[in-house]
């Protein structure tokens, strides 16, 4: 049976906008001075026109308000290359439920597909096996929504057994689960080990994304990224992967271009039918995106 049209299109599961001066903290590190302005989505248009990117997902990032879900659905009901937005929500917010119906009567919030809470700042390693992040998971997937995991290595495990509980419940491994690409082979047996039982549940998809800013920032090359992408390629399969370009964090280290470029040569030898689900079919299936044809 032939593809869809949909399954041909490219797109971009994961990239951000902001304007730091809306409150993002997590840029005021030295080493983000390079990315601690506005972005925009006439920028991001004009990357993905040069690079035959044709839909997008913007991701929260990381100014954990409200007003952000506003402006990002507003931003993507004007944009029609933003197929989707995943929002930020806190998971042990008591009234999660009432907080998630309060976007869907934003402007823009057709294009609302998941959910995301800033894990990964979390001290506790064990935080997603927790009853309240359980009970927060089940209300984000009564919505219909996907909950995006941005996690450390050590959170992995509890994330493991969080979708384990949960069947029913779609989630999107963010970054492959911020492997320690820059540690070689140790990274990589630290981060399989870890990954491994996680990529076990059928409910979870990952992102190929953000790897090039968890290898070393100045000396990385396509090998560094190649032992990692191929594990994920083994664990999930083409079917539970998706490109994200991770724009503009992955500025600091690579251009968009070249991020994209990166991924495609680190992949292994894939069908055409499976590299279509790598850049399209799967994160269109995930989230749901209504996205029509080039």
């Amino acid at each position: 049976m032939p593809r869809k049209t949909s399954d041909h299109l490219v797109v971009d599961a994961h990239h951000h906008l902001w304007d730091p001066a809306r409150g993002y903290e997590w840029l005021e590190a030295p080493e983000l001075a390079p990315i601690r302005r506005v972005f925009t989505a006439d920028e991001l248009r004009v990357e993905l026109a040069a690079h035959g990117v044709h839909r997008t997902v913007l991701v929260e990032g990381g100014r954990c308000h409200a007003d952000e879900v506003a402006e990002h659905l507003a931003i993507a009901d004007s944009t029609p290359q933003i197929a989707g937005v995943v929002a930020w929500a806190d998971l042990t917010d008591p009234r999660l439920a009432d907080t998630i119906s309060a976007y869907r009567r934003l402007p823009g919030a057709r294009k609302l597909v998941g959910i995301r809470d800033q894990v990964q700042g979390r001290p506790a390693p064990g935080f997603l096996a927790e009853p309240v992040a359980a009970k927060g998971l089940a209300t984000v997937g009564a919505a219909g929504l996907a909950f995006d995991l941005v996690v450390r290595v050590d959170q992995v495990p509890a994330a493991a057994l969080a979708a384990a509980a949960a069947p029913d419940v779609r989630f999107v491994l963010d970054h492959l689960g911020k492997p320690r690409i820059a540690a070689g082979s140790r990274g990589l047996a630290e981060w399989r080990t870890a990954v491994a039982p996680l990529a076990a549940c059928r409910n979870v998809t990952a992102k190929l994304s953000g790897l090039v800013t968890e290898a070393d920032w100045s000396t990385w090359t396509v090998d560094d990224l190649r032992p990692f992408v191929a594990t994920a390629v083994e664990l999930f399969g083409p079917d539970r992967l998706m490109f994200g370009s991770d724009w503009p964090v992955c500025t600091t280290v690579a251009s968009y271009g070249r991020v994209l470029a990166a991924l495609r040569e680190a992949l292994p030898p894939l069908t055409d039918a499976e590299r279509a689900d790598v850049f399209g079919g799967t994160a269109i299936r995930t989230y749901r995106l209504e996205v029509g044809s080039t």
